[in-house]
């Protein structure tokens, strides 16, 4: 498989979670890019709009030497993905574009640096798929002594339940592109590995 990776199982019969170091494959990429553009539910044809869109939510990782690109492998099928940051945003120009960060989540990305983003292609969906990418992430955050993690959303959104359910709290809200979106915050156990709640 390309990249140095180290391998987790999910379950005997289920993807393993890999932990990708370097680019991903040409073939690995197109799949997560496409698992990226059908969970965002929007339609682009080629061009700037496109490019940006992948960019803001997808590129900025997968281009970042060091941040954690987590793959849901099952053969040859990437069944889904997590890609986040252990950095704070707040304090990363990177992220000046999310407005959110540097105003009203400045505070409490101090408390909950990390952050992520997952999506699942939908045959994998409703399995536990994602609490373990989720889990894989905090593991490595824990790991490398990150205080607590953070998912910013739609406020009301489906997703919102979900990470509830992975051990995730509503925190704070914020205005953003005519809508209101949402942090929530997971604290991490220093030096100890997280899982997610059943």
């Amino acid at each position: 498989m390309p990249g140095d990776h180290g391998a987790s199982p999910v379950s005997p019969l289920g993807p393993e979670i890999i932990a990708v170091a370097g680019p991903l494959s040409p073939a690995w990429l197109a799949q997560v890019e496409a698992i990226f553009f059908e969970a965002s539910g929007r339609r682009f044809e080629p061009g700037p709009a496109r490019d940006d869109f992948r960019q803001r939510w997808l590129g900025r990782y997968l281009d970042a030497p060091g941040d954690p690109v987590l793959l849901a492998v099952a053969g040859a099928t990437v069944a889904g993905y997590l890609i986040g940051s252990l950095e704070d945003p707040a304090e990363q120009p990177r992220f000046a574009d999310l407005a959110y960060y540097a105003t009203h989540f400045a505070a409490h990305c101090r408390r909950f640096p990390a952050h992520l983003h997952v999506n699942l292609a939908p045959g994998y969906r409703g399995h536990g798929l994602g609490k373990a990418l989720i889990a894989a992430f905090a593991a490595q955050a824990t790991a490398a002594g990150v205080a607590g993690v953070h998912v910013v959303t739609g406020k009301g959104m489906r997703n919102v339940r979900f990470y509830e359910r992975c051990g995730f709290e509503p925190v704070a809200s914020a205005p953003w592109n005519g809508r209101e979106v949402v942090l929530l915050g997971k604290e991490l156990a220093a030096g100890q590995p997280t899982q997610a709640k059943d």
